[in-house]
């Protein structure tokens, strides 16, 4: 896409980059997690057909809450909370790697609870989880909802992006949020808000709160395992049914078809997807649009499961 090539364009979304990375949720975790692994907790709720939430980094499994109370009258609701974030310990996320221990906990949890079929949401982060789970293990995979997630991040930087090239720029950013004290990382994320919520009220400060709270080593490692991670190349092998909901607002300073044509080459290689752009909304669409956000949920869950 040229839209890219401009240096002013580069230079904004470079500013964008690492903060639609840091997707931070709002509230901490409301209560204890009903299954403990090494690398995640789960707490489930309600009764029907199962949904797994997998937040985004530096997330807490409450980025959900809302739409979760909505669903737990018709659906056993699954909420994950990735160790090390929004206040939680560390674990055994305290070393890398993350996103392949992660994925297999996930995994794990699937099939100690005997869920059948699930459908996964994941926003940012948990999007690229999402993906790498079924990618694992299609099987175990109902259908799939991708928020705001593209399944290579480098593709910000530009469509002619590899893993290997953008491994430098990777490195430096973990590198510098290793060498910040816990307080000067969360000072940082003070600055990140605007660009990730654009509505406003007390999800917003419980966000900040929620992100500033997170251990910076684990959003370190975790962001620099996200940044260099390729799954479009396995696309074309997950053959249940993909929603995938993207962000667009006037105030981001890129295009709308640039937008448009970033997600559809990313997605080309996925069999059954479906694109949707949200309007008037930031990283964030189950805050910012939580109504159109509900809808487009309750429409791929009343789509029956592929045989």
């Amino acid at each position: 896409m040229t839209t890219f090539r401009s240096p002013v364009r580069i230079f904004r979304t470079a500013a964008l980059l690492l903060t639609f990375f840091l997707a931070v949720p709002f509230g901490a975790l409301a209560q204890p997690g009903d299954v403990s692994l090494p690398r995640i907790s789960v707490v489930s709720e309600g009764q029907g057909p199962d949904v797994i939430f997998i937040p985004g980094l530096a997330s807490s499994a409450n980025v959900w809450r809302n739409e979760a109370n909505r669903l737990k009258d018709r659906y056993r609701v699954h909420l994950v909370q990735v160790r090390g974030f929004a206040g939680t310990d560390a674990g055994a996320n305290a070393n890398p790697p993350l996103l392949v221990p992660i994925r297999d906990d996930i995994l794990a949890y699937i099939r100690q609870a005997k869920l059948q079929k699930p459908t996964i949401v994941g926003h940012s982060m948990g999007g690229l989880l999402a993906m790498m789970v079924a990618d694992t293990d299609g099987g175990a995979v109902g259908k799939i909802m991708i928020v705001d997630s593209l399944p290579f991040f480098g593709l910000l930087g530009g469509p002619q992006a590899t893993a290997e090239s953008v491994t430098p720029t990777a490195a430096r950013f973990r590198d510098q949020i290793l060498a910040q004290s816990q307080a000067d990382y969360a000072a940082g994320q003070a600055r990140n808000m605007s660009i990730l919520v654009k509505s406003k009220g007390p999800e917003a400060q419980a966000a900040l709160q929620a992100s500033q709270t997170s251990d910076r080593r684990v959003v370190a490692h975790a962001m620099y395992e996200d940044w260099i991670m390729d799954v479009r190349p396995r696309l074309p092998g997950l053959r249940m049914k993909v929603v995938v909901l993207y962000a667009f607002d006037v105030t981001m300073g890129v295009p709308q078809a640039a937008v448009d044509g970033m997600y559809a080459g990313a997605y080309a290689g996925l069999p059954n997807r479906e694109l949707v752009r949200v309007d008037n909304s930031y990283h964030f669409i189950q805050i910012d649009q939580p109504e159109r956000f509900h809808a487009e949920l309750e429409k791929l869950l009343s789509v029956p499961l592929q045989p």
